[in-house]
């Protein structure tokens, strides 16, 4: 008989989740990260007071109220609504595109106004493409004037995606934007789920409470010294980069990463909300991220006397950088599938989560996945 029950690679959600329901019922796990910390990409950094979101801003949101009520078993979520604005030359836009937005783009006051100005702009654009013998939209820039018209994209929509993806919108498959989120209400609520928020003290919180009583090393690359842990545990559950795990055999996947600018401000208040997004080309950020308003609010803002921002930089994976969103296109894809069945022959191996499976995710499908995982 092994160690161990489960070798737990990664002190992510997945697998500091995973770790929750083995030792629910009595399996002995570790868990081992190569990081200095538990958490994985949703590991926040007290400074100042405020919970910094080290690896990016996270946002908790679900509709499915069995994972809601379970993150609140760990912890107690805030209220938190992530109601994003877009800065576009100094001109302030409410995000998702909503009457708000409209009625600050054009001046339109009525949902019946707002779909007129949008469906003379769509038509525009159709007619245009027809004319140049076009029947479908050839990429994601044809494919999204067609679907909201030229104003939209051109302030809001182009200069940002052209920044994530590093690349022209022209450059960029149509199916990327198949769909726009475009309400006729004045909402700026982003999520449509029933339920978001923020664990009350950070997410270190939460993942603090998954994994207690749980045995945890960090520090330590699993890569380096596999033999030694396959001879440790009966099972083992991979989150780490499906690729480096099977030695890019086949050649490495594709990623766009994040190079974050953490910087503290002397004031109590930089920007006045926790998402800014900066959709001019020219800007070299996609965002600011101002962290305390995630957990604090009204009186609780000024009562700190310093606040903490965080430009983000979207830029082209290279090694030694972290991975953060897998570039999905046919060649990806097919190469990822390579490495699938590789670790679907596996049996001592259980692959999950966003770098094992090639997938983005947000954290509620992590956990929904972790939550109906057979514990063998």
């Amino acid at each position: 008989m092994k160690k161990y029950d489960y070798i737990i690679v990664g002190a992510g959600l997945y697998g500091a989740g995973f770790a929750y329901r083995a030792k629910k019922v009595g399996k002995k796990c570790l868990v081992i990260d190569r990081r200095p910390h538990i958490g994985g990409n949703i590991y926040c950094e007290n400074i100042e007071g405020i919970n910094v979101h080290k690896y990016g801003a996270h946002i908790f949101h679900t509709s499915n109220k069995e994972v809601w009520d379970f993150v609140n078993s760990i912890v107690e979520f805030n209220r938190y609504t992530n109601s994003p604005v877009a800065n576009y030359k100094g001109e302030y836009f409410n995000l998702p595109f909503n009457m708000n937005t409209f009625y600050q783009m054009w001046g339109t006051r009525t949902p019946a106004e707002a779909k007129a100005k949008i469906d003379e702009q769509k038509a525009d654009a159709v007619a245009k493409m027809k004319l140049e013998g076009i029947d479908e939209p050839r990429n994601l820039e044809e494919q999204a004037i067609a679907l909201i018209g030229v104003d939209i994209y051109e302030k809001l929509i182009k200069g940002y995606t052209e920044k994530q993806w590093g690349r022209p919108c022209t450059d960029i498959p149509a199916f990327i934007i198949k769909r726009l989120p475009v309400r006729f209400v004045y909402d700026n609520n982003y999520f449509r789920d029933a339920y978001q928020g923020i664990p009350k003290g950070g997410y270190n919180k939460l993942i603090e409470g998954l994994i207690k009583g749980v045995e945890v090393m960090c520090n330590v690359d699993f890569l380096q010294d596999k033999a030694k842990y396959e001879a440790l545990g009966e099972k083992i559950v991979f989150t780490g980069a499906i690729d480096e795990f099977y030695g890019f055999q086949y050649g490495k996947l594709a990623y766009r990463t994040i190079n974050f600018d953490h910087e503290v401000h002397e004031t109590t208040n930089y920007q006045g909300n926790a998402v800014v997004n900066y959709t001019e080309k020219k800007v070299p950020y996609t965002r600011i991220i101002e962290h305390k308003h995630f957990e604090m609010f009204g009186d609780e803002v000024d009562a700190c006397p310093k606040t903490i921002i965080s430009k983000e930089f979207s830029t082209e994976w290279k090694d030694g950088m972290e991975p953060y969103y897998p570039i999905n296109d046919a060649y990806n894809n097919a190469l990822y599938q390579k490495y699938k069945a590789l670790a679907d022959t596996d049996q001592q191996y259980i692959f999950g989560g966003r770098l094992a499976e090639y997938k983005y995710y947000d954290m509620a499908p992590i956990l929904e996945q972790v939550l109906k995982i057979e514990i063998f």
